[in-house]
């Protein structure tokens, strides 16, 4: 029935430029490609189709206030769809760019929504009740004569960003919300939990990041990963306790604490290898190219984790060489291309940091002794000669470095150690605990009020505003701790008129890199296997990234093979205790 009401229809999409009309149930315009819905109509809609068939979009309009709690009716899509709405304009406010929400984020919303059969897409009404009663989610039915378009599927408001049931489809589903809404707040949840486990992007908290990973990247934001989970662990970004954001009407209670609430850090793995599953899943094409001027290039990160890790500025120029000859900044090589297999998917700042590294054995060793022996030659180079540059001395490098790492750490341990995980909001599972729960909480916060009268505790500081550096250095200090104006002159020589380094050896991580697939991880990592300095540096990385050490020395071992082209040579024996 489309194709003989549309025939006539001939204009090219406003935002993809195809000729591939539907109609919606109000008798609009939609596009097939995108789904971009127009403002023309058409009077020429047979009435069986419309009764018959649907295109569920996202729409304004008031919820049923069907609920004796004075709730209205909403579904978990719903929720989620809040979440990412809250999460963007976090982000905006960080300073990303203003189109992410309306442009980037909507459309991957929208897409998902399509490709689960969620909204945007044609079902009847029997179909959905049926997959209702299978335990698939569901959403609700545009009936409006105005329909939004994609730049206010995220713009709307708290109460008015719903999903519109119409009458029809509200009565067909009537039985099944009334049994579900007993034991949870929206009408979907337990329906939402007992759906198929094996469906691996049934959507979650930890897939709202990769949502906004996945638009970021889109973007070329200057934002990396580590970044973006950082910030939400500092609380700039909404995840944590989320839903105390939830507008009043949407009642929150029973299984849907399992879906929105959040009692674990985000992990860094977790989030990338989602957002890697969600961009094959909605058939994404090759995602704009990371060229040398982009913020994630590894010329550029580099440029930021030297300047973090309080490390020589002339070490970018080393940095620069080795990303050049392995050929790790070429755009085939960094730019992701969904779904393709044949590729190796960059981890952008685990990249970067993996390049310092290796250009610190490739000058220092980090063998725990030959380091050691150039910071002596450093150390006496500037206490006789103090003309030029000082010359950079890894001991005193060290020594800094491990001072602020140690108060830094203690500081963020202490503070997840004293992180509550309940919210302001108060939660229940049913309607007949409530009261207890209400008095029970006034209780406990009526005893923290008394302790902390009596304990004489201050009111926690209001937080810092965010920051893409976790250490900072100023040249102006005259305490001499910081070092991006030392001199790599001590490790370096003149060769036929290019610099190389005085050190001919070199040790690898490994001598064979393991299978990924088999084994979950490319090499082995125990700090007691490795150099006490070698584990210095990796751990000062994985802190600025807040991930584990052996993502870093994964990343480490695969560099060292492609720069070596598998000449391998042995490792050194060298002692476990550093030297001081």
């Amino acid at each position: 029935m489309d194709e003989e009401a549309t025939r006539d229809f001939n204009e090219r999409c406003a935002q993809c430029s195809e000729v591939n009309w539907g109609l919606t149930d109000g008798g609009r315009f939609y596009c097939r490609s995108c789904h971009n819905v127009t403002e023309r109509t058409t009077d020429g809609v047979n009435a069986d189709f419309v009764c018959n068939s649907r295109i569920q979009t996202i729409s304004k309009g008031l919820k049923k206030q069907g609920k004796p709690d004075g709730g209205c009716e909403w579904y978990v899509c719903e929720g989620f769809q809040l979440v990412l709405k809250k999460q963007a304009e976090a982000l905006e406010a960080l300073g990303v760019c203003p189109q992410m929400k309306d442009e980037v984020l909507c459309n991957f919303w929208r897409r998902y929504l399509q490709k689960t059969k969620q909204a945007y897409c044609n079902t009847s009404a029997g179909e959905t009740v049926k997959a209702l009663s299978v335990c698939d989610s569901s959403t609700d039915v545009d009936s409006e004569p105005e329909t939004p378009s994609p730049l206010q599927l995220l713009s709307l408001s708290e109460s008015e960003g719903d999903l519109q049931t119409d009458s029809s489809f509200a009565s067909s589903i009537s039985k099944v919300s009334e049994s579900t809404s007993v034991c949870s707040g929206s009408v979907d949840g337990s329906l939402y939990l007992m759906k198929n486990r094996k469906d691996k992007l049934r959507m979650t908290m930890p897939m709202t990041l990769s949502f906004c990973y996945m638009a970021l990247l889109w973007l070329r934001e200057p934002m990396t990963l580590s970044d973006l989970l950082r910030f939400v662990v500092e609380g700039h970004i909404p995840y944590l306790n989320v839903f105390q954001h939830f507008p009043e009407k949407m009642k929150l209670y029973g299984l849907d604490l399992k879906i929105f609430c959040v009692e674990s850090w985000p992990v860094y793995e977790e989030v990338h290898n989602k957002m890697l599953e969600l961009a094959a899943f909605l058939d994404l094409p090759r995602f704009p190219d990371i060229t040398d001027s982009c913020f994630l290039h590894p010329d550029m990160l580099c440029m930021k984790y030297l300047m973090e890790a309080n490390l020589p500025d002339e070490l970018h120029n080393w940095t620069c060489r080795v990303v050049k000859k392995i050929r790790i900044g070429e755009a085939d090589f960094l730019t992701l291309v969904p779904g393709n297999k044949s590729t190796r998917n960059v981890k952008y700042d685990v990249l970067a940091a993996a390049v310092i590294v290796v250009v610190l054995k490739l000058l220092f060793l980090l063998d725990d002794h030959y380091e050691w022996f150039l910071s002596d030659f450093a150390e006496e180079r500037n206490k006789n000669n103090k003309e030029g540059g000082p010359y950079f001395e890894f001991k005193k490098w060290y020594n800094v470095i491990k001072c602020s790492l140690d108060v830094k750490q203690k500081k963020l341990d202490e503070e997840r150690a004293k992180y509550l995980w309940r919210c302001e909001k108060v939660l229940f599972y049913s309607d007949k605990k409530k009261s207890k729960v209400l008095k029970r909480r006034q209780m406990v916060v009526n005893l923290q009020n008394q302790f902390g009268k009596l304990s004489g505790s201050v009111l926690p500081a209001e937080k810092p505003n965010p920051s893409s550096f976790q250490l900072s250095w100023s040249e102006e200090n005259t305490d001499g701790s910081c070092f991006h104006r030392h001199s790599l002159k001590g490790v370096l020589q003149e060769k036929h008129g290019l610099l190389t380094v005085k050190n001919p050896d070199y040790w690898l991580c490994t001598v064979k890199l393991c299978n990924e697939k088999r084994c979950g991880h490319l090499a082995h990592y125990r700090e007691v296997d490795f150099p006490q300095s070698y584990h210095f540096v990796i751990q000062l990385f994985s802190f600025l990234l807040r991930i584990q050490p052996s993502y870093i020395h994964d990343e480490v071992c695969v560099i060292e093979h492609k720069l070596f082209n598998k000449k391998l040579c042995k490792k050194p024996k060298y002692n476990t205790g550093l030297r001081k």
